[in-house]
C-alpha cells in the first residue's frame, strides 16, 4: 500500500501547531505496513543543513496557474529515525521567502494562491516520482484543493485511476472560502467543481467544503469531535455538507510521539524522571519557576498554559477572571503567542501580578520544561477538534485541567470518576473554569489522590499504537472498494 501525506507542517522541519505533530508522527507508525511519501512547502524557516536536505537532479518544473508561470524545485531528507521520504516543494514566490510557516498579514488571495501552486506541484511531483499513491491523506484546508484535482483535471489520467482521497479535519473553522475567480488561477475546471455538490458555497469558493465532497473518508481528529461538527453549534456552516456525508465520516483520536514527549529521556529538563521517579519532578519545578522569577514553595501548585493565543483557545474566559486569579494561592506561566489582545492581556498580567508570568512567543526546550515543572495544566477551549497539548501535559504528570469540549471529552478522565486523570467543566464560562482550578488546588493538598491522578495520566497510553491500527483499518477498507 502506498500513501500520499500533504500537509503545509510537518514536524520536526517546521511547526506551527497539532497539525505538524500528528504528520510528523502517524507515518512513523503506519511505516510498518505502508510505503509512505510526505509532501510539505519548503518554508524559509526549515534548517536545510540541520535535515540535511538535498535538491533532487533535474527537479526544476514549471506550472503556470492563470497566466503566472511559477518555478519550483524538489528537495528530499527522510523522516528523523525512519526509512520515509519526506519530499519539501520549493518556490521562491510563495513559501522560501517567508521566515514563518503561517505569516501574518498576508493578503487573501495570495495565501490561497500558495497553496494552490502548493497542492498541483504535489500531484505533479508524485507523477514525476512515479510514486502512485493508493491514498492521498490531505490535511486542512491548505490541501483540499487535491482531492478536486483528482476528480476534475486528473479525472481521466490513469496514474491516478485507482487513488482514493482521504481528508483530515484538524480545525473545521479554517475552511479557504475566496471569490470564484480563484478557480481561474488554479486552472481548475470550473464545470465540474463549482456548484453545490462541489466548492460552491453561498456563491464563492470553499475549498474545504469540495474536499468533503469529493474525498473517499473524512476524518475527525476525535469521535467527540466527529459528533459535534454535525450540529450547528461546531458546525462552523458547514454541518449541513457533513451530516450528508455521515457515511464516510469517522473520528480518530490523535496521538503523541512517545519517543519525542518523554520525561525520562527529555534532554532539555533539568532532572529526568518517570512514573516510579517522581520526586525528580519538583526539580524541574523549582527551576522553572526561578526562569520565570517565582518563588518555589511546595505546598504552592504550579498551572501552565501553553497555546496559540487565540479565541479559540477560550482565553477569554481569564480575562473574565483574572483579579481572581491574581489572588489564588497558586502560581500561573503562560507561553504562547497570537492576538495581539490577548498577548497584550497575558504581558499585562504578567507585569501587574506577583504570581503570573507569561512568555509571549514559542519555545520547544521551554514548552518541555514547562509542562515538566507544572502540576496542572489548563485548556479552557471554546471548541478543541483533539488536542495535543493536554496529551503531552498528561505524558509528563502534569494534569490537564480542561473544558469539556471536542478530543478533550474524549481523552481525560475527570475527577472524581475511578483512574481520573484531570480535572473538567462543561459551560463555557470563567466562573466555572475557576471552580475547576479551585476543585484541582483541593485535590492538591491531598497528596495521596493528587500522586494516584498523576500515576493515571502518566500510565494513560496515548501512542500512535492505537490511533494507527484504525488510519490502517480505514485505509485498507477503501482499497477493497
Amino acid at each position: 500500500m502506498k500513501i500520499l501525506f500533504a500537509a503545509a507542517e510537518v514536524s520536526p522541519f517546521s511547526k506551527a501547531g497539532g497539525l505538524s505533530d500528528v504528520v510528523g508522527s502517524l507515518p512513523k507508525a503506519l511505516e510498518k505496513d505502508a510505503e509512505i511519501a510526505i509532501f510539505t512547502p519548503l518554508h524559509g524557516c526549515i534548517d536545510y543543513k540541520k535535515w540535511g536536505l538535498k535538491e533532487l537532479e533535474n527537479s526544476e518544473m514549471w506550472i503556470t496557474f492563470g497566466s503566472s508561470p511559477q518555478k519550483f524545485k524538489l528537495h528530499m531528507t527522510k523522516l528523523p529515525n525512519t526509512n520515509i521520504n519526506v519530499f519539501f516543494v520549493q518556490n521562491d514566490w510563495y513559501f522560501s521567502c517567508f521566515q514563518e510557516v503561517y505569516p501574518r498579514w498576508l493578503d487573501p488571495r495570495y495565501e490561497h494562491e500558495r497553496y494552490i501552486a502548493f497542492s498541483l506541484a504535489t500531484l505533479e511531483y508524485a507523477k514525476q516520482l512515479n510514486f502512485r499513491a493508493d491514498i492521498i491523506h490531505s490535511n486542512d484546508w491548505h490541501t483540499a484543493m487535491i482531492p478536486l484535482y483528482i476528480k476534475a483535471n486528473y479525472k481521466f489520467d490513469d496514474f491516478w485511476a485507482k487513488t482514493k482521497n482521504v481528508f483530515e479535519i484538524h480545525n473545521l473553522a479554517y475552511q479557504g472560502v475566496w471569490f470564484e475567480d480563484i478557480l481561474d488561477f488554479a486552472n481548475m475546471r470550473k464545470d465540474i467543481v463549482f456548484n453545490e455538490w462541489g466548492c460552491e458555497h453561498y456563491g464563492k469558493v470553499n475549498w474545504m467544503k469540495g474536499a468533503i465532497n469529493y474525498s473517499d473518508k473524512i476524518v475527525a481528529v476525535s469521535p467527540n469531535y466527529a459528533k459535534e461538527i454535525l450540529t450547528g453549534e461546531y458546525g462552523e456552516g458547514m454541518d449541513y455538507t457533513l451530516r450528508g456525508k455521515t457515511d464516510r465520516l469517522v473520528g480518530i483520536v490523535n496521538g503523541i510521539d512517545y519517543d519525542v514527549f518523554n520525561p525520562k529521556k527529555d534532554k532539555t529538563l533539568t532532572k529526568n524522571y518517570d512514573v516510579n521517579s517522581l520526586k525528580n519532578k519538583e526539580e524541574n519545578k523549582r527551576k522553572i519557576l526561578e526562569y520565570f522569577g517565582l518563588k518555589y514553595n511546595p505546598e504552592r501548585p504550579l498551572i501552565a498554559l501553553i497555546s496559540r493565543l487565540v479565541e479559540q483557545k477560550g482565553l477569554d474566559l481569564i480575562r473574565q477572571v483574572e483579579n481572581d486569579l491574581k489572588n489564588l494561592e497558586a502560581d500561573f506561566i503562560f507561553l504562547g503567542s497570537g492576538d495581539k489582545a490577548y498577548e497584550n492581556l497575558f504581558i499585562w498580567l504578567s507585569n501587574n501580578t506577583s504570581n503570573i508570568r507569561t512568555y509571549v512567543g514559542y519555545r520547544g526546550d521551554l514548552a518541555n520544561q514547562i509542562y515538566a515543572g507544572s502540576d496542572f495544566f489548563l485548556m479552557p477551549s471554546r471548541f478543541e477538534p483533539c488536542g495535543l497539548s493536554q496529551l503531552i501535559a498528561m505524558r509528563f504528570g502534569s494534569l490537564p485541567i480542561v473544558r469539556a469540549t471536542g478530543g478533550l471529552e474524549d481523552t481525560v478522565t475527570g475527577y472524581p470518576l475511578n483512574n481520573s486523570n484531570g480535572f473538567k467543566f462543561w459551560r463555557y464560562d470563567g466562573w466555572d473554569m475557576k471552580e475547576a482550578i479551585l476543585t484541582a488546588m483541593n485535590v492538591y493538598k491531598d497528596k495521596y489522590t493528587f500522586n494516584a491522578m498523576r500515576k493515571s495520566a502518566m500510565e494513560a497510553d496515548f501512542s500512535w499504537k492505537e490511533s494507527a491500527k484504525k488510519y490502517l483499518e480505514m485505509y485498507k477498507s477503501l482499497m477493497l472498494k
